[in-house]
């Protein structure tokens, strides 16, 4: 078995305890100059409890891996591993709601809505 670290097996431990399939998640550990980078794998079942709702699981598990890192004078940044089948992985009602989510109109790109928005600004100025 591979040497763990501090880190390493705080992370697995963590999300371990707060997904579905704890068997499938791995984490590998990277030191270089920039630091340590822990590299996460989960399945692509689990990747929205480890994300959270607007990825705020993900922000606390980064925040308490800083804190390890700080203990142990390392810099600790975290990557989630998008899992195969995990990209835009929804429920099919939260995909309806999305498909029917109005369009921007044709006729304006996005430099000219830039455009407009910064100019009704100066014009409230």
């Amino acid at each position: 078995m591979a040497e763990t670290h501090n880190d390493q097996e705080f992370l697995e431990f963590l999300v371990k305890s707060i997904v579905d399939k704890p068997e499938e998640v791995r984490v590998d550990r990277q030191v270089d100059e920039m630091g340590v980078l822990l590299t996460l794998h989960v399945s692509a079942q689990d990747m929205g409890q480890v994300v959270g709702r607007q990825g705020g699981t993900a922000k606390s598990i980064r925040s308490l891996l800083k804190i390890i890192g700080m203990k142990n004078n390392a810099r600790v940044n975290l990557k989630i591993e998008e899992p195969e089948g995990g990209r835009r992985h929804q429920s099919p009602e939260r995909r309806g709601r999305e498909e029917s989510l109005p369009e921007a109109p044709d006729n304006l790109g996005t430099t000219e809505t830039v455009d407009k928005v910064i100019n009704d600004i100066k014009e409230d100025l």
